[in-house]
């Protein structure tokens, strides 16, 4: 009997000390860091990745032989070399070849020009006065159009002997040759590169070819770029699902003006489907999921209020609130793992 008598008292001095615990658990305040609810934009956006290339590029290759000239760049004042930027029309490479230019005949084509213009104008002035007929004056004008396509055709055969750079880029291969030996035709010169406009093909996933149309912003990053972001436009979307793969095909056209990308980097696109304006935005990582729903925290009167939320828009690290936060509510954004609604905090910075 008095052992059951002491059992009995054991466990009733235990009940207290826990009852006494607990009572002093529920002053024990959390401490919590919260932030101002405010309006802000957010963007519902599709990740995507991909390589970027350039809009223009070409490899220039030799028309016609000569003896190889490389010419200096009047911005260096040294011989074009690799990384040299170029204006479009920039003679780069100059050809030799005497024998070649005699057979144009450029001055025998440009004197034929003016004589056939001097006995056409002959001949109309002479029609006008009736001393010819509109036969002649049209054999005149015919020998004058031809002279015209020999005088032109000649120029455009010099200009072979002249390479120039198609339009303005970077040089990005200029292959080697002694100078003043000879060169033959179709032999590779150098390549050329505009890359402040870049492409991005990419693939998506099947499931949102009725989210992306052409038009849209798009936000392009890069490891090498941190900070900073350009932007980009979703030019080209492809209408063919790949059955393999389940995705499709779609390019992004990218402004490079700065030259912070280069072509063959890898680089992140985010591209914009949707965007809401002076909504209530909160940070995804403060909201719990419980059975009544998603919920946060929010400072009420020195005490926790749990409130359920509705999304609207979302991406990787936001969310729109739609319903159970106003603006100006005190969110609860550390320290909410271990609150429950009605607990005692203490707010620290």
């Amino acid at each position: 009997m008095k052992r059951i008598a002491f059992l009995i008292l054991s466990v009733a001095i235990f009940s207290a000390c826990n009852d006494r615990a607990t009572d002093l658990n529920k002053d024990i305040a959390v401490q919590v860091s919260v932030k101002e609810v405010a309006s802000k934009s957010i963007e519902k956006f599709i990740s995507t990745t991909g390589t970027v290339n350039p809009v223009k590029t070409v490899d220039v290759k030799s028309e016609v032989a000569g003896k190889y000239h490389l010419q200096i760049n009047p911005v260096t004042g040294r011989k074009f070399a690799l990384g040299d930027f170029v204006k479009e029309g920039t003679e780069i490479i100059a050809f030799e070849d005497k024998e070649y230019e005699n057979n144009i005949k450029i001055k025998s084509q440009e004197l034929s020009l003016q004589i056939s213009q001097q006995g056409f104008d002959k001949q109309q002035s002479l029609y006008e006065k009736g001393g010819v007929t509109l036969s002649d004056v049209k054999k005149a004008e015919i020998d004058l159009i031809n002279a015209k396509y020999a005088y032109e055709d000649a120029l455009y055969r010099l200009a072979k002997l002249k390479i120039k750079a198609p339009f303005s880029g970077t040089i990005t291969s200029l292959n080697h040759y002694t100078e003043k030996t000879r060169v033959e035709a179709a032999s590779p010169l150098f390549g050329i590169m505009d890359y402040s406009k870049l492409l991005m093909e990419i693939n998506l996933a099947e499931k949102n070819i009725a989210s992306v149309k052409t038009g849209q912003k798009v936000k392009i990053v890069n490891y090498t770029i941190p900070g900073d972001t350009l932007s980009g436009v979703l030019a080209q979307i492809s209408p063919a699902i790949n059955s393999e793969t389940r995705s499709f095909k779609a390019v992004i056209n990218i402004n490079n003006s700065k030259l912070l990308l280069r072509p063959g980097m890898f680089a992140k696109g985010e591209i914009i489907v949707a965007k809401a304006d002076s909504s209530i935005v909160i940070p995804k990582d403060i909201i719990l999921s419980k059975q009544n729903g998603n919920i946060v925290f929010v400072v009420n009167k020195g005490l926790a209020e749990e409130r359920v939320v509705q999304f609207g828009l979302e991406n990787p690290k936001e969310v729109q609130i739609v319903s159970g936060l106003e603006e100006k509510d005190r969110l609860v954004i550390k320290g909410f793992e271990t609150l429950r609604n009605r607990s005692k905090i203490k707010i620290v910075k």
